[in-house]
């Protein structure tokens, strides 16, 4: 009768191959050779040496937990009965330093996952610190502001300035055209002055001329009578006729006098009276034609100050739209940082983003094959153990013997484009894990998800503050 049994483990993190043990039974000769386990430091390189007794042949190669493991033993049964008692002893002496060699890789590995665990938990996303340039920017951000206001006031007082310049050259045209007109119109008075001293002077020499002619006629007359009496005085002839009185020269003379005066009289009130209604004529319509001047200069005034208001407010308007333009392509400028500056961070984060799902996938992996190697291990001490009480089993069974529990680990990727789900994968696996690991596997999910949600929703805060910049582009430039 022999025996023959062999195990098989590989590492893998996408399969897990089956361990098998099988128990062939025949007839030979009863040989015996035992081997004994020999642990290396911390559970690695633990090699098993061979060692003949009657009937009993053990070869084991080299393992390791990274390389398969694999135990031969045939024997005849015979040669076990037999020598019972020195393989049973040879046999723990062998499965003690096997246990021992199997706590050391359990602390190993419960060391790898405690560095796994504060590798996860203080491990984050890769970002930048630029908290040490806040106060810097801070700092230009205050001086380019107060530079900013101070430009802004210095263009006021410049507009202001000019605005006053303008003010000022304008009343002072207005100024002096009203002056000019003021002049004109004296200019025009004084010529109706010299015409109307021109016509008083005419009308005073015909007035002379007249007094002149009269003192002429009366001279003549004088002469006459004095003629006519010389004459009457001279003939000396007496004649008397019984005629009508003759009528008196003197009176005569008188009334053409009177008649001549009254004439003069009366020419001279006429003339005083037409050179008073020419005056009053020529003051009434210089009267007229100042009040229209005076009105059209009013108007021109009111006209002039309305083109001055409306010219300030053209060129307050000019400002103001200067200004809104300045204003507006600061603001598209600033816009436009903004916007690289949130979707260089939107990459990074993305990039990182990447980089955690592919480092969690590869942790998962890793995991998978630490705990896979656990199991096996587990399988194997408990073949040992049924060895020792001997019986006919496969490893398979004891393998199906332990608390395992189906797992379906379900991986989510979701692409957002402004915080909406464009996108969405999901890529499921299933594999068994013991009920002690279940704990480790859902703190690491859970910290994975905490991480995943912190970027989410980092990236949703960061499309908010885009879409609000859009918002206030759209209203400033409306």
């Amino acid at each position: 009768m022999s025996f023959k049994s062999s195990s098989y483990f590989s590492q893998s993190s996408s399969r897990v191959p089956s361990a098998y043990v099988s128990i062939n039974r025949s007839a030979a000769t009863p040989v015996m050779r035992a081997a004994s386990i020999h642990g290396g430091a911390g559970g690695h390189g633990a090699r098993i040496s061979s060692a003949s007794y009657s009937g009993v042949q053990s070869r084991v190669t080299p393992v390791s937990a990274s390389s398969s493991f694999q135990v031969s033993i045939s024997g005849d049964a015979g040669g076990i009965m037999g020598n019972e008692k020195v393989a049973m002893q040879n046999l723990n002496d062998r499965l003690a330093s096997y246990l021992e060699t199997v706590r050391n890789l359990e602390q190993a590995n419960n060391k790898l996952e405690i560095k796994i665990r504060e590798a996860l938990e203080k491990r984050g996303p890769d970002v930048h610190d630029y908290s040490r340039y806040n106060a810097i920017l801070d700092d230009l951000r205050k001086k380019v502001f107060d530079a900013t206001v101070d430009n802004a006031r210095l263009v006021l007082q410049i507009d202001n300035a000019r605005l006053a310049a303008d003010d000022f050259r304008v009343k002072y045209e207005s100024e002096l055209s009203i002056r000019q007109s003021v002049e004109a119109d004296i200019a025009g008075l004084r010529k109706v002055i010299d015409d109307t001293n021109i016509g008083r002077m005419n009308l005073e020499s015909e007035i002379e001329t007249l007094k002149e002619e009269l003192i002429f006629l009366k001279k003549n007359h004088e002469s006459d009578v004095q003629d006519l009496r010389n004459q009457i005085a001279q003939s000396g002839v007496q004649v008397d006729v019984d005629a009508p009185k003759g009528q008196d020269l003197t009176q005569i003379m008188a009334e053409m006098r009177a008649k001549y005066e009254k004439m003069a009289q009366k020419n001279q009130e006429e003339l005083k009276a037409w050179h008073e209604s020419q005056i009053s004529e020529v003051q009434v319509q210089v009267t007229q034609n100042t009040e229209a001047l005076q009105g059209a200069r009013t108007e021109v005034n009111d006209l002039r100050r309305q083109l001055q208001t409306l010219e300030i407010d053209l060129e307050s308007q000019k400002n103001l739209k200067a200004s809104l333009e300045g204003t507006l392509r600061e603001t598209e400028l600033r816009y436009n940082m903004e916007i690289e500056k949130y979707n260089t961070i939107i990459l990074q984060l993305e990039a990182e983003l990447m980089q955690l799902r592919n480092n969690i996938q590869q942790q998962t992996q890793e995991y998978e094959a630490l705990l896979n190697l656990k199991m096996k291990l587990e399988a194997e001490i408990a073949t040992y153990k049924r060895l020792l009480d001997g019986g006919d089993f496969k490893l398979q069974d004891a393998l199906d013997d332990q608390k395992t529990i189906k797992t379906k680990v379900m991986t989510v990727t979701q692409t957002l484009v402004d915080g909406k789900v464009v996108s969405s994968t999901t890529e499921t696996k299933e594999r068994k894990v013991s009920i002690s690991e279940i704990s480790v596997v859902t703190v690491q999910v859970t910290e994975s998800t905490e991480a995943l949600e912190e970027n989410s929703s980092q990236l949703k805060e960061m499309h908010k503050n885009v879409h609000s910049l859009e918002t206030a582009r759209q209203v400033e430039e409306s």
